[in-house]
């Protein structure tokens, strides 16, 4: 699933590519999106130009005239990419949005669990957010608010990292990776951390980010970035997807385990939390 350096990659791409481009048409399959969009916005957004491309949490916000949004979430398998008009036909594209100098940007999702929104000018960006319960941007998050959210939650590390509400843009990798880097054990619950502990793994979210974000995130099944390049980081993971292969640290193999629904990658030997070891460890069997 594209996290937070994807996307902020791909709006760094788009960027200066949609910059004052005007919409001249718009083409959707009928086949939908697996999160339902609420209004039939296609015919609305013809006319309307590109003002800016940022990013807000996992989405992408596209800011057009008229003081209008189209917010696009990229799900498990989403591409997002401009093309020249009349090129290949692609699979899976759900939504096309036709550009005045004859290129077209691409919106293609295998899984379709991706989700478009259209908010005019009466639909404040802001609120839309508050509405979906979005937290802080990792890179914002005081350190107060940050031990008082995970201190005050019974639930593990990982879970944590995962709740868009806590902090937005973490997902499965980077968590792992942020965990790992802290040397804190996924399954140690929020209420058990010193706050030393909490500051550093603030710190380990925000480095592992900035570093994915630098080699233009990872590419470990179908991301790709805005321009149609794979991302980097992938060659720099420590421990997600590295189950068996010795520590960076230590030699020891890392474990995996199932937490919060995902995949957790962990070292055994160095992730460990309050005297705890953690579930997977030899220590622990």
């Amino acid at each position: 699933m594209p996290e937070l350096p994807e996307v902020e990659t791909i709006v760094r791409d788009l960027r200066p590519v949609l910059k004052r481009r005007k919409i001249t048409g718009v083409s959707r399959l009928p086949t939908k999106m697996r999160r339902a969009e609420p209004i039939d916005w296609t015919g609305s957004l013809v006319g309307l130009s590109w003002k800016r491309v940022t990013r807000r949490g996992k989405w992408i916000v596209n800011e057009l005239s008229a003081d209008c949004h189209l917010l696009i979430h990229l799900g498990m398998t989403g591409q997002l990419q401009v093309q020249k008009m009349g090129g290949n036909e692609i699979d899976h594209l759900h939504l096309q949005i036709e550009l005045d100098n004859g290129k077209c940007l691409q919106f293609r999702d295998v899984r379709r669990f991706g989700a478009v929104r259209f908010l005019t000018a009466e639909q404040a960006l802001a609120t839309y957010f508050d509405e979906e319960g979005l937290g802080p941007e990792p890179f914002q998050v005081d350190p107060a608010y940050w031990f008082k959210r995970l201190n005050s939650s019974q639930r593990n590390l990982k879970a944590l990292l995962l709740d868009q509400g806590i902090v937005a843009g973490v997902g499965n990798i980077y968590a792992d990776e942020a965990l790992f880097r802290a040397r804190l054990a996924p399954v140690l619950r929020g209420c058990d951390l010193k706050p030393a502990q909490a500051e550093s793994l603030r710190l380990a979210v925000e480095e592992v980010l900035q570093d994915a974000i630098s080699k233009r995130g990872s590419t470990i099944r179908d991301y790709i970035g805005g321009s149609g390049l794979k991302g980097g980081f992938q060659n720099n993971l420590r421990v997600y997807g590295r189950t068996g292969d010795p520590c960076v640290r230590c030699s020891m193999p890392v474990a995996k385990i199932d937490l919060a629904g995902r995949s957790t990658h962990f070292c055994p030997r160095c992730q460990v939390g309050n005297g705890r070891q953690p579930l997977g460890s030899k220590e622990g069997r």
